[in-house]
């Protein structure tokens, strides 16, 4: 086979591959993780089996999917962890995450869903939380972070800032920055009322 006809076969695969993986974590990100492998590969405009030759099972594309959000977690809460203020660092953590979520709607995906054991990527995201409830015992014992505080409310602040609707993704990290500063004056041990951060004009909407 003549070698241009080789570097285009291999320029397809790849192109193949990033699609399938693009339109994986739009879906998973939308729809949930229960999404079936034949509807990636429809709205990716390959067959199934193309599906399959790049990712062997469901489990495998779901892990690398969501490979990049989780090691960008991952690093974030280690950077929570490294602040010489447990407190500051909780804020930084809360903060990074709701700013990240706000331009990836696959990130919360892949910190919050039901990942299935089979999963590589379910050891990460569970090593990562465990850096987190870390963090938050760190920030109750010095005294920033109310007692009552448990690691659900973080999943209930980011399912709250999914719901912020508004034109471009500019105003969505606005909108959440504003939002996250609200959370971290409640989860605050002694709140100290501080001026918060520009507000979004968002659309008021009757249902």
């Amino acid at each position: 086979m003549p070698a241009q006809v080789v570097a285009k076969l291999r320029s397809d695969a790849r192109d193949n591959r990033e699609r399938i993986l693009a339109v994986a974590r739009a879906a998973f990100a939308a729809d949930g993780l229960d999404v079936p492998i034949r509807e990636i590969a429809r709205r990716a405009d390959v067959g199934v089996a193309t599906v399959y030759r790049h990712f062997q099972t469901k489990d495998v594309l779901l892990a690398e999917a969501f490979a990049e959000q989780m090691a960008s977690c991952s690093a974030v809460v280690e950077e929570g962890l490294a602040a010489g203020d447990p407190w500051r660092g909780f804020c930084l953590v809360l903060d990074r995450l709701m700013e990240m979520h706000a331009l990836d709607r696959g990130f919360a995906r892949a910190f919050t869903s039901q990942i299935p054991e089979a999963v590589d990527l379910a050891a990460d995201r569970d090593h990562t939380l465990r850096l987190l409830l870390e963090l938050v015992r760190r920030a109750k014992e010095a005294g920033g972070l109310r007692r009552d505080f448990v690691l659900e409310d973080i999943s209930l602040a980011l399912m709250a800032n999914e719901g912020i609707r508004v034109e471009s993704p500019e105003m969505r990290v606005a909108a959440s920055r504003r939002f996250a500063a609200l959370m971290i004056q409640s989860f605050q041990a002694n709140p100290v009322l501080a001026p918060l951060p520009p507000a979004v004009r968002l659309p008021l909407s009757r249902r």
